[in-house]
């Protein structure tokens, strides 16, 4: 009973993985499409660089959802690599976000 338990605890750490880039990935197209659509003002900040600072909300909010997920996976046996892929693919792909984002704040 425990085994299988901790087998399906293992399986949603391994699960949340991609679900925690598929949030950087639904925050950067969000960003970057209000960017483009002409958007100027993210959180008060109408500066240049407002919506760079909104893709970084972007990333904390993917780290603390990185955090979150692993933890209710209740699986200490790799933590510390379930939370570092989860934490690198979301990195990557706010990176790519920023990346879109230098024609439409240049």
């Amino acid at each position: 009973m425990q085994a299988e338990a901790e087998g399906r605890a293992t399986g949603f750490g391994r699960w949340a993985i991609p679900g925690v880039w598929l949030i950087a990935a639904l925050g950067s197209v969000g960003v970057v499409v209000s960017a483009y659509a002409g958007r100027r003002e993210w959180f008060g900040d109408d500066g240049d660089y407002a919506s760079v600072a909104a893709l970084s909300l972007v990333f904390a909010a993917s780290v603390v959802a990185a955090l979150a997920l692993q933890l209710a996976s209740r699986r200490p046996h790799g933590f510390v690599g379930r939370v570092s892929a989860s934490v690198t693919g979301a990195a990557i792909v706010v990176a790519v976000g920023a990346l879109a984002l230098l024609p439409a704040v240049a």
